[in-house]
């Protein structure tokens, strides 16, 4: 019998330490495919960059746990890396994909700019049940380059937990993506939530200062959040407030089931 195939991925790219420790928290449960961007993507949503370099692959060694594995770096997005590993890269489709771990939450509506979801989600248009971890980092550090070492532990603990638990027996019906955020300071025996994602930002672009149009610039960005007008069972909720893992998960369907009928409501001769 074989073991299953996991496709592990991220935003961040492929010398990420989050991206060790997914590898380090799952090396067992099957055999891994390792596909991330060559450089930081953060932000790049579900994205199809163009470019003269995108789509070059190449092989990247990475040493975990004093062993060789052999990684696969994309020029281009998170989501191209995802779709290269599935089309180019794979022998067979991916039982799991496990994005991830970002530096840096994902929640409520920033989720549609994440790499990470993205990636996720470009997995899930494949049919690959897909798992994306985040973790509570200063936005500081969320597009850097400069990978710094955090405690991974409870990201890890959580990752593996949920990940065997999906090899095993599946996802829920209707659920395409588990979205799990881990907030700072956590433990694998912290208390996991199942969420809601949120309807705010969390995190907003600042409005410059008067600036040279004719010069590169790139907005600033911060933490924008009322907590008085934030639902309780909400994933932003649950990092932010009370300091406890979310789970929150998602469906590709964007769609408002309603029974107003819209025709009459908005379109009208």
């Amino acid at each position: 019998m074989k073991k299953p195939l996991i496709l592990i991925c991220n935003d961040d790219g492929i010398y990420s330490f989050g991206l060790r420790a997914v590898i380090e928290s799952v090396i067992d449960l099957g055999e891994l495919l390792i596909v991330a961007p060559i450089s930081q993507q953060t932000s790049m949503g579900r994205s199809f960059p163009k470019g003269i370099d995108v789509g070059i692959i190449e092989k990247v060694a990475l040493c975990i746990n004093e062993t060789e594995i052999i990684a696969y770096a994309v020029h281009g997005s998170p989501a191209l890396a995802v779709s290269h590993g599935v089309l180019e890269l794979c022998e067979r489709k991916p039982d799991l994909c496990i994005s991830g771990i970002n530096y840096g939450e994902n929640l409520g509506l920033s989720i549609t700019c994440s790499g990470t979801v993205g990636a996720a989600f470009e997995a899930d248009s494949h049919g690959i049940p897909t798992i994306a971890v985040s973790r509570q980092v200063d936005l500081n550090l969320q597009h850097s380059d400069n990978f710094v070492e955090l405690d991974w532990t409870a990201c890890k603990h959580i990752t593996r937990h949920v990940a065997k638990r999906v090899l095993e027996v599946g996802f829920p019906e209707g659920v395409s993506i588990l979205n799990i955020n881990v907030p700072e300071g956590a433990t694998p025996s912290t208390e996991v939530r199942f969420t809601k994602q949120s309807r705010h930002n969390y995190s907003i672009f600042i409005k410059p200062e008067p600036r040279d149009f004719d010069k590169s610039f790139r907005l600033k960005s911060q933490i924008d959040l009322n907590i008085d007008d934030v639902n309780r069972d909400s994933d932003i909720f649950a990092i932010v407030c009370d300091k406890v893992i979310s789970i929150t998960p998602l469906t590709w369907n964007l769609s408002l089931n309603i029974e107003t009928n819209l025709k009459g409501s908005l379109y009208e001769k």
